[in-house]
């Protein structure tokens, strides 16, 4: 099995869509990465990432916003196509198995944690028996 895990910035605000009737929420994650070329001058490379979460746990749909820092793990899949103008291209395509927010942007563009997110991520593993304990003590009724 290959996994990916990638940290980046949400490119545009996620989409739920319903496909044969199970749910997946679309959204595209950008990670851009700042190195130096052999004449020692700085450069950005950006890679984007489109990720299908496939869950009924749609409730983070709403906190997946453009410019929200995310941590996303799952398994990648390439797809290659022809552009318009006749070349190869190749996009990376990757499905979620774990979402977690980590911040957000204000309107400075710096990073700001100010959202009222849920604090957990969201996965489509079934939690461990003795985690489950542990919240049902927490609960209030």
């Amino acid at each position: 099995m290959i996994k990916l895990q990638v940290i980046g910035n949400l490119g545009k605000d996620a989409i739920v869509n319903n496909v044969n009737g199970k749910n997946v929420i679309n959204f595209n994650v950008a990670h851009t990465e700042k190195y130096r070329d052999a004449q020692g001058n700085q450069k950005e490379r950006t890679t984007w990432v489109e990720c299908a979460y496939w869950t009924d746990k749609t409730a983070v749909a709403p906190y997946l916003k453009k410019g929200n820092q995310v941590y996303v793990e799952g398994t990648p899949d390439v797809r290659t196509y022809q552009t318009n103008d006749g070349r190869q291209g190749a996009a990376l395509s990757l499905r979620i198995s774990t979402v977690q927010l980590l911040g957000s942007r204000n309107a400075d563009g710096q990073s700001a944690n100010n959202y009222n997110a849920p604090a957990a991520g969201y996965s489509n593993q079934p939690a461990p028996a003795n985690d489950m304990a542990e919240i049902a003590d927490d609960l209030p009724f």
